[in-house]
């Protein structure tokens, strides 16, 4: 019998959960071992389902082919690694320019097609390679203003052309007026309330555009050390109306989809975030899961920082990410609110 290849963070028993679960957030990281046929797959294979005790797991497609086996012709799971590589060199050639470019220079540094390297980059980022590199230069921009400078300069720093151009790419999504960014929400106006909920006292404050803030056991001081030169009030009739939306969700965590955000981050952090908003209730990923799914496997602390850089708890659901163990990990508010926002959504 073939002796089975443990992978650096996953057992036996996560790989066979990823295989059943034709999980691609695993493509990549391990490789199955076909005993029976002699061929090995990617862990997504649509392939039917082999026999739990023919199957065997290998490091990666140079360890199968050690133990004798051969690719699978309908996954081509050695296409992995090269997709990874190409998307890896596609977003520092992007981080390099500062810019956006050229989808046909991409994908010929890459030596795919325009179309498949389209296809290849957005699964492994969940964005195309145009959106990454405008999230990239948005996310320059709101990091340049939030450290005070001058707002002209900043735009421009983050490679923008000019102001007009910074305003039109992010027309609805920085939410706050880019000045704003700069001098601690002046400008803006947040209305807020603190609700008591089966988790505790629990704080929501939205702009006009949605919720910039939910957090457990803070108040109206922790909201205006965010946002001190913002203009906070208290309640108001269209606040209360998308309050009850929150408050259901918070009871009923798959009801909240809908709700609109006013959140920004690094294009890493909102790639993150999105992938966040993708786990179904009541299941949980871990922090290596996510870093795989947004195209880098490598990442696994900073994915961690990401999660902990969310905003807006439950919304964003970064309570549904937990260690490789199983273990819990952290929680800002407490390890006692994660598990009982699991334990709400399993049952």
């Amino acid at each position: 019998m073939l002796p089975a290849v443990t992978t650096i963070d996953l057992s036996d028993d996560d790989c066979w959960t990823a295989v059943k679960a034709r999980d691609r957030a695993f493509d990549g990281r391990f490789v199955t071992g076909v005993l029976s046929t002699g061929i090995y797959c990617r862990p997504s294979c649509a392939a039917r389902h082999p026999r739990r005790e023919n199957v065997r797991f290998f490091a990666d497609g140079a360890a199968a082919q050690g133990a004798g086996l051969r690719p699978c012709r309908r996954c081509s799971p050695d296409e992995v690694a090269r997709d990874e590589r190409a998307v890896l060199d596609a977003i520092a050639a992007i981080r390099s320019a500062g810019q956006v470019l050229a989808l046909g220079d991409l994908a010929a540094r890459a030596g795919y097609s325009p179309a498949h390297f389209q296809r290849v980059f957005s699964r492994h980022t969940g964005l195309s390679p145009a959106a990454y590199a405008r999230a990239l230069r948005a996310g320059r921009a709101a990091d340049a203003l939030s450290t005070g400078g001058r707002v002209t300069d900043a735009i421009y720093d983050a490679g923008y052309s000019g102001p007009s151009r910074f305003y039109a790419a992010n027309e609805g999504r920085l939410g706050m007026a880019p000045s704003a960014w700069a001098n601690g929400g002046r400008g803006v106006t947040i209305r807020w309330a603190v609700v008591e909920t089966g988790l505790g006292q629990m704080l929501v404050a939205a702009t006009d555009k949605g919720v910039c803030r939910l957090s457990f056991n803070e108040g109206e001081a922790d909201l205006r050390a965010r946002f001190p030169q913002a203009e906070l009030v208290q309640g108001g009739a269209e606040f209360a109306a998308l309050l009850a939306q929150v408050i259901a969700a918070v009871e009923a965590p798959a009801t909240g989809a809908h709700i609109p955000l006013d959140v920004a981050g690094t294009a890493f952090q909102e790639a993150v975030w999105q992938e966040l908003r993708r786990i179904p209730p009541g299941e949980t990923r871990s922090y290596a899961q996510i870093a795989a799914a947004v195209g880098r496997p490598g990442a696994v602390r900073a994915a961690g920082s990401a999660n902990g850089a969310n905003h807006v708890a439950v919304l964003i659901p970064c309570h549904r990410v937990v260690r490789s163990d199983g273990t819990l990990g952290g929680y800002a508010y407490g390890l006692d609110i994660k598990q009982q926002l699991l334990d709400r959504e399993r049952s």
